[in-house]
């Protein structure tokens, strides 16, 4: 089983090139794309297709491959809609270029979900079909990725669009586009919405289930950090994984862990995450065997 990471604070740190280079050198043999801030601007340049091709040549040149990305998010919806999503046409393309498999796409969060499920559900149906053509254009898949919330109250963490396992079925269901879309399961989000992640995992089941962002958490907050580190029973992932013979990669999306340690530390730091990665990958191969 392929085991990678987003490489958000390595690029962060050392520029594109060289924070690849580094995650490379620490053993992964795929790295997801992170488009966040501003580390990703020399997409928009004259050049971005021969930067594409460069960077792909040189992770092909290591048997490396670009396996997932993450598309631009955050700041609210009015930033999402207004700011972000125009930038898609070119992440696809970069992305494509790069021979990336599948892009999270975060679904339009807007206002309250409690109360307006069935509004906030059928606006993202919407949303994500008029995304299709462009993923289809640049040979990637969008996967969809469960969410949550604040209370408005009280600030705890609550249920979001597709927070809920069969919600997120629901979604890929209604969508009805294998060639398009796929789930991406954040496994500290099931957690922190109350749920246990190995029962969200059989709920999605091996049809729908084409990504992961793997990281840890305390069931309080939403920590990104590496399995082992914080609450999450990563046996029984791993089983789960392994009884529904999941077929995509396993993705580190635990950055947090990394962020605080010197420059100098934390290609050691790196190296020490991938192989935390690799040894959940082996055994959820394990599980597969035995099922």
């Amino acid at each position: 089983m392929i085991f990678s990471t987003q490489n958000h604070v390595m690029v962060k740190s050392f520029g594109q090139e060289e924070g690849d280079k580094l995650l490379m050198d620490a053993g992964y043999p795929a790295l997801d794309m992170s488009f966040f801030g501003d580390i990703y601007s020399y997409i928009f340049e004259d050049d971005y297709r021969q930067r594409a091709a460069k960077m792909k040549a040189a992770a092909s040149s290591r048997g490396v491959i670009y396996n997932q990305a993450h598309a631009p998010f955050g700041g609210g919806f009015e930033n999402y809609t207004t700011n972000l999503i125009p930038q898609f046409q070119r992440v696809f393309e970069f992305c494509g270029l790069l021979g990336v498999r599948q892009i999270i796409v975060h679904p339009i969060q807007r206002g309250q979900y409690f109360g307006n499920e069935k509004e906030i559900f059928d606006l993202n149906i919407e949303f994500y079909k008029s995304l299709a053509p462009m993923a289809k254009e640049n040979g990637v898949k969008i996967a969809i990725e469960n969410m949550w919330q604040r209370h408005y109250v009280n600030k705890q963490i609550i249920d979001d669009i597709c927070a809920d396992p069969h919600e997120l079925a629901a979604m890929y269901d209604t969508l009805n586009d294998p060639d398009a879309f796929t789930v991406c399961l954040d496994i500290g989000h099931v957690a922190l919405c109350r749920r246990e992640p190995d029962e969200a995992i059989r709920i999605l089941g091996h049809d729908r289930l084409g990504a992961l962002h793997v990281h840890d958490v305390d069931y309080v907050s939403d920590l990104h950090t590496l399995p082992g580190i914080q609450k999450i029973n990563w046996d029984k992932v791993c089983q789960a994984l392994g009884e529904i013979d999941y077929k995509g990669e396993l993705t580190l999306e635990a950055d947090n862990f990394l962020k605080n340690f010197e420059d100098g530390f934390k290609p050691a730091a790196a190296r020490f995450m991938a192989e935390t990665a690799r040894y959940l990958a082996d055994k959820v191969d394990s599980y597969r065997i035995k099922s």
